[in-house]
């Protein structure tokens, strides 16, 4: 489903987001990747305006030096009602107002969901898409074309919450999702799903960034790990009204890393979607228990759907670093680069 294309040297991948500040962690971490080439940015609404949300993709490229990805502007709000913007988390601009979104993009004539038509049928089974913003870019593309997603080679959501929880666990729900419910249900039960991965909240909620990330982010020299470092800073700082410490969790960073090495999943479950709507959340689940099991009560039957519930998080912790870091560019070699990560005060 994730394996390297045969034949190909490189890894085409396309990243549709809303791009706060997870999300340029996760656009930094794929322009890292030797393997991987970012083909095009398709922007949306969700953690800022999708105006916004262009502008922030075009700072993390410019910081990357690939001012020559194109980025592609999508939708303004949900398929329907108006947008909800997520300014608690990331800010007015998206990158928690620190003065860090500072690029004009030359924005495509081509919408976003006209793009994703395009390069699927142009190069079917070729291209990988990272979603991690609400999912209406890719509402909108199926319907302009039903069969787009067994037109690319796979399709992984940062969204939902993986299988049910346990007795007495909580039902997790996450904002892409929340932003435009439509269209969330519209791509979790599209026909020709079987190669989109979810990677949700119950899994990505695990993937830590701490302080000691940041320490060794801040001493790093050049543009790209001091623009990393402060993104974290912002998210560190908003999550310590949640958590009471200063760590976040690389929500859109994982689901990159899954999207480039799936085999750092050590746990999957497989089955139909379901949704459960009330009026201040929307809980997109999996029907399985958390051992993966089938549910003990019928629940609306739709396509199977494959979602990672565990993963290596050691080796998430150490590969994310060095790539935020670009260690690679200063000559450290995997024998010398960071330990892992612990999620320590």
């Amino acid at each position: 489903m994730l394996e390297p294309a045969p034949g190909a040297d490189t890894r085409w991948v396309v990243v549709d987001t809303d791009t706060g500040l997870d999300d340029a962690h996760a656009l930094l971490y794929l322009l890292a990747q030797p393997d991987i080439e970012i083909k095009g940015v398709t922007a949306v609404f969700g953690n800022t305006t999708v105006r916004q949300a262009a502008r922030n993709a075009a700072t993390v490229l410019e910081v990357a030096g690939r001012t020559d990805v194109p980025v592609y502007l999508g939708a303004a709000g949900p398929l329907q009602g108006d947008a909800v913007i997520d300014t608690v988390w990331h800010g007015e601009d998206g990158l928690g107002d620190r003065g860090l979104s500072t690029s004009i993009p030359h924005i495509q004539a081509e919408s976003a969901a006209d793009f994703l038509v395009r390069i699927a049928n142009a190069h079917p089974q070729r291209v990988d898409l990272l979603a991690i913003g609400p999912l209406t870019n890719l509402a909108l593309a199926l319907e302009l074309d039903p069969e787009i997603l067994c037109k690319l080679r796979s399709v992984v959501i940062m969204g939902g919450g993986g299988p049910y929880p346990p007795p007495g666990g909580l039902t997790l729900t996450d904002s892409n999702s929340n932003h435009d419910r439509i269209a969330a249900q519209n791509v979790y039960t599209a026909p020709n799903i079987e190669n989109v991965v979810m990677v949700g909240v119950n899994v990505t909620l695990r993937a830590l960034l701490d302080e000691d990330a940041y320490d060794r982010l801040r001493r790093q020299p050049g543009p790209w790990a001091t623009f990393a470092a402060a993104v974290l800073d912002a998210s560190n700082g908003t999550y310590q009204y949640l958590w009471g410490r200063r760590v976040s969790a690389a929500h859109d960073g994982l689901a990159a890393v899954i999207l480039h090495r799936p085999n750092l999943v050590t746990k999957w479950v497989e089955g139909p979607v379901t949704f459960t709507a009330t009026a201040g959340s929307f809980a997109v689940q999996v029907a399985r228990t958390y051992h993966g099991d089938p549910l003990t009560f019928d629940t609306d039957s739709g396509p199977t759907i494959r979602a990672a519930t565990g993963f290596d998080e050691e080796e998430f912790s150490r590969s994310f670093l060095r790539a935020l870091m670009r260690r690679d560019s200063f000559g450290v070699d995997d024998e010398h680069a960071p330990p892992a990560m612990n999620d320590s005060g």
